[in-house]
């Protein structure tokens, strides 16, 4: 994949948050992962939006029954990267 260098301006508390954060992987992977994940989920909720307005808003029951499988998954997720040392994995 080709990648191109740019400038970001970061508040420096938070700078150094992430670099020890992301430590081996570096702070153009932690970042690069960083902007998939807001990427990704702001389409979700482009898409969330968009099928509210198809079929209605989405009740109590559903929004609890989808953030408990969301949970699920994170801990999923959780449970790989340490399994693996949270090296290489994707998002």
């Amino acid at each position: 994949m080709a990648t191109k260098k740019v400038t970001v301006t970061i508040p420096e508390e938070l700078l150094d948050e992430i670099r020890a954060d992301a430590a081996e992987r570096g702070l153009s992977a932690y970042v690069a992962d960083a902007l998939r994940v807001k990427r990704d989920r702001d389409r979700l909720v482009e898409l969330v939006d968009w099928l509210q307005e198809e079929y209605g808003p989405v009740s109590e029951e559903e929004s609890a029954a989808a953030l408990a499988e969301l949970d699920e998954i994170d801990a999923e997720h959780d449970r790989r990267r340490a399994q693996h040392g949270g090296v290489g994995e994707a998002a």
